[in-house]
């Protein structure tokens, strides 16, 4: 079912990487908006220097973990607060994002200091509100198992 017009999002935001882009277009062509692109929702930032075949443990390592003792050479605590703060300004905007990304926003609105929150399943939509200033979680999305961990 539709949303009714004045519910419906008016901006179209995703990450730089292709699949969210790609995700995004449909929707963005079905309002008549053109897709905004920030790096801000984007995955997780991988340390520099890490191999990409030490990509995948090192976020297993992570999952386990709070957003504090991610190692890397950026605080990922701040980086969380920064994604929800990105988001706490967009009122009526879909985004498209990342399972990592996601988990960073729902655990900072839960002030949780896991990284691991929940299992969002591919195109599964997370409902937040926002009043211009401050972000709450309104609904989580639709969860499955996940190949990444």
């Amino acid at each position: 079912m539709a949303l009714p017009p004045a519910e419906r999002p008016t901006r179209v935001v995703s990450s730089p990487l292709r699949r969210c882009r790609e995700t995004a277009d449909p929707t963005a062509q079905a309002l008549g908006v053109t897709v905004e692109v920030d790096a801000r929702v984007g995955e997780i930032p991988t340390p520099s220097g890490l191999a990409t075949e030490d990509r995948g443990p090192w976020l297993r390592k992570a999952f386990a973990g709070t957003w504090a003792e991610i190692e890397g050479d950026m605080d990922y605590d701040a980086w969380r607060g920064e994604i929800a703060g990105s988001l706490a300004a967009r009122g009526r905007t879909a985004v498209f994002s990342h399972y990592v990304a996601t988990n960073a926003v729902v655990s900072h609105l839960l002030g949780d200091p896991k990284v691991l929150n929940f299992r969002p399943d591919h195109t599964s939509i997370t409902v937040l509100e926002t009043d211009g200033a401050t972000l709450s979680l309104v609904q989580l999305g639709r969860e499955a198992a996940t190949g990444v961990l």
